[in-house]
């Protein structure tokens, strides 16, 4: 007759030891997602903050513009992108200043 080997179940840190893979797995996850994300999403908050008239913009569409004035309150910034003509556009559609370079981030 043969005789099949059946593994023992370990005592003590079998359980913590299963679950190993997948925290060092959500570490790994945390510093090369999460953290840079938040750290660029909170450079973006700031700069939207530190806007102020005269400020030249690019917004997410490309829309090069000077600042003609800001609406706290519904957070809208009106761009001039030309002599007389102004657009509406929201605050948080404004990606930086038109003369910052951007950080390019390797994939």
């Amino acid at each position: 007759m043969i005789q099949l080997l059946q593994a023992a179940p370990t005592p003590g840190m079998g359980g913590l030891l299963q679950f190993a893979p997948m925290i060092f797995i959500f570490v790994i996850f945390y510093f090369l997602l999460i953290a840079p994300m938040r750290k660029k999403q909170k450079k973006s908050r700031e700069m939207l903050a530190k806007l102020k008239k005269g400020d030249e913009v690019v917004t997410q569409g490309g829309v090069f513009g000077r600042i003609a004035a800001l609406d706290d309150e519904r957070g809208i910034a009106v761009l001039e992108i030309s002599s007389n003509v102004k657009v509406k556009v929201l605050r948080s559609a404004i990606v930086g200043l038109a003369g910052e370079p951007e950080e390019k981030t390797a994939l």
